[in-house]
């Protein structure tokens, strides 16, 4: 792909609740297709975006996913995605409780949900597969994970 790409944007807004990971897993993955990603970049973009966006269903809304907020609307994750030229920034938000701690919660193997038997791996995984996470959280005000990658020429990909 010899021709540069502009920009292009794209706002997804779900219920919070865990059917809509697929979606946006599937969601990301057409959204950097014209940049032409390889099989082993695309699967890591979307193991990331799953990892974030189960984070905001999971640990965003105490009350229960897809339970109604406290100003009677139903909680939602919103799914920002920004394509420049061959880097992608993708943004998970949630309106939910917040993280207390931001430390503790990107340290491996912890997890609040610990009695569910999760791994506590997802801030793991995500800064494993992207180049970049930034997380801003406060108790009450919900959490934006923001990340970016950087795909290579696609020269080579196999999916050419």
């Amino acid at each position: 792909m010899s021709e540069e790409l502009g920009a292009n944007e794209v706002t997804l807004v779900m219920d919070a609740v865990s059917v809509n990971e697929g979606l946006a897993r599937v969601c990301a993955a057409a959204f950097v297709m014209p940049v032409n990603p390889d099989v082993s970049e695309l699967q890591e973009l979307k193991m990331a975006v799953s990892e974030a966006v189960t984070n905001a269903v999971l640990h965003g809304y105490s009350q229960g996913a897809g339970a109604p907020r406290r100003d009677g609307g139903a909680c939602k994750v919103t799914m920002h995605m920004r394509l420049s030229g061959r880097e992608v920034t993708i943004s998970v938000r949630d309106e939910g409780v917040g993280i207390s701690d931001l430390g503790r919660a990107r340290e491996p193997l912890y997890s609040t949900l610990a009695h569910e038997e999760r791994s506590g791996m997802g801030f793991t995984v995500m800064e494993s597969f992207m180049d970049a996470v930034d997380v801003v959280s406060a108790p009450g005000s919900g959490t934006e994970v923001v990340m970016r990658k950087r795909f290579a020429d696609g020269q080579n990909s196999p999916t050419n």
